[in-house]
């Protein structure tokens, strides 16, 4: 078993939510990257996502960009991403990026370079499910999990074949528009859950469901829990802490691993969780 799917399935025998953070690698260096990984561990994330920076980020909104162009700054590429991947431990790890970046490095190089560097899955951000067959046939030939999107906007239709595609987990777009923190939690949450239970009945494949887009607050992260999401996905509230900190490292370290240990104990219902 994989270990996304592994930690899922712990997660669920526990009776615990999961919480999956989002940063950027290389931002605001790459060494900085590994540190703010450990600083997640600790604080109790489930899953990483590591964004391999791309100079035209559509999907994210100005907080997320501006982490992306500190990381372009600093001079992160696709080789040293690889290599800072592979330092960093305890959790399974999701390449996010876009198509154009592993377009030119080649469907197999790329995938073999997560494997490599530990990397158990990749989200492609501008990848529909129309377009996504080559590279999904190469990574199902690597036993590489390819992990789709799915928006308040997706037909019932378009559900169903994310779902018959979709391997780890679905990530499931809580609102229209681009990242970015939010006051409140989307009301598309609990109806867009709701479908994807009712296709998943009807298709008879049970999927893991993480929640992101517009999440930043322990009780976004409940509140999705409570809705029927085995995840919620934060990330601009911490790419947003990284740059609030940039120039005191260890204050950073520190208020990143104190707001993820907030998040998971919400994942968990408040109650302190099985470490």
């Amino acid at each position: 078993m994989d270990r996304i799917t592994k930690r899922f399935k712990e997660l669920k025998e526990r009776g615990e939510g999961g919480l999956i953070s989002f940063i950027t690698a290389g931002d605001p260096s790459a060494d900085a990257t590994i540190k703010i990984a450990d600083a997640l561990v600790s604080g109790g994330v489930d899953f990483l996502e590591l964004g391999l920076p791309f100079s035209d980020p559509m999907a994210d909104g100005p907080t997320i960009q501006k982490g992306t162009e500190r990381s372009l700054k600093a001079g992160m590429t696709p080789d040293i991403y690889f290599e800072v991947a592979k330092e960093i431990k305890g959790v399974p790890k999701i390449c996010l990026t876009y198509y154009n970046i592993v377009l030119r490095r080649g469907f197999e190089r790329f995938i073999k370079d997560c494997k490599r560097a530990g990397i158990d899955g990749l989200i492609v951000a501008d990848l529909p499910i129309d377009e996504a067959a080559p590279l999904l046939e190469r990574c199902r030939a690597e036993n590489f999990h390819l992990i789709f999107l799915a928006a308040p906007t997706t037909s019932d239709e378009r559900l169903r074949w994310i779902l018959r595609e979709s391997s780890a987990f679905l990530y499931l777009v809580s609102l229209l528009g681009v990242t970015g923190e939010r006051e409140r939690l989307s009301a598309y949450v609990s109806p867009l859950l709701r479908r994807i239970k009712a296709l998943e009945q009807e298709l008879e494949k049970a999927m893991s469901v993480a929640v992101g887009f517009g999440i930043s607050k322990p009780e976004h992260v409940r509140s999705v829990i409570d809705a029927g999401a085995d995840a919620a996905i934060v990330g601009s509230a911490f790419v947003r802490l990284i740059e609030d900190n940039v120039h005191d490292e260890e204050k950073m370290l520190r208020t990143v691993e104190e707001f993820a240990r907030a998040l998971k104990d919400a994942a968990c219902g408040g109650v302190r969780r099985v470490t």
